[in-house]
């Protein structure tokens, strides 16, 4: 399928009364896509998505769309709202320790590369606290240097162990044996047990 399929059908899964902060709405979209401006239509479909739960379908066809265009940051944020859609939303508020006080000397990539351990209050067996992978994505900024704070989105390997979070909790970053940042928790979001796939 062609991009302007594409972009059209992800429009097609968006009810008519949603709208964004700035007062984006569907109708927005298809002025863009009449006027074959894809990218602008992309990421008007992409902010929509941000008010309204979507199915996976969207997300998918986005993804797709962004791909065919070579857009590697939209197509990685939409096949992690793809993830999200199936998994839930974890956000945190996340302070990286400075390089003086952590391993770390550079900065972290903001779209979902990273995939850094995380306590969470989880134990094994023998009551011993173990840490729990997830990956990463840092919003508003395409890097978070050492000592920096930025609101984060996380990807849990084994979302089950996850399931315990709550808004306000403390958990903490570690790329080896060492605490390498600290992040509160802000929102977590389970999906729907009858969630559409499609």
């Amino acid at each position: 399928m062609d991009v302007p399929k594409l972009l059209e059908a992800a429009s097609l899964l968006i009810p008519e009364e949603i709208a964004t902060e700035s007062d984006i709405t569907v109708n927005d979209v298809w002025d863009y896509l009449t006027h074959d401006e894809w990218e602008v239509a992309l990421g008007l479909l992409e902010e929509l998505g941000d008010v309204h739960p979507l199915p996976l379908s969207f997300w998918e066809t986005l993804a797709a769309a962004a791909e065919q265009m070579h857009l590697e940051n939209s197509a990685a944020w939409c096949h992690w709202r793809c993830y999200e859609t199936r998994n839930g939303i974890i956000r945190a508020d996340l302070t990286l320790r400075s390089a003086a006080e952590a391993r770390r000397r550079t900065p972290i990539s903001g779209a979902g590369v990273l995939r850094p351990m995380w306590s969470i209050g989880n134990r094994i067996p023998t009551g011993e606290p173990t840490l729990d992978i997830a990956r990463l994505w840092v919003e508003f900024t395409p890097l978070l240097e050492p000592g920096g704070r930025s609101p984060v989105r996380l990807a849990p390997l084994v979302p089950s162990r996850w399931q315990h979070l709550q808004p306000g909790q403390v958990i903490t970053m570690h790329e080896d044996r060492s605490v390498a940042g600290t992040a509160i928790v802000l929102e977590v979001h389970r999906p729907p047990v009858n969630a559409p796939n499609a």
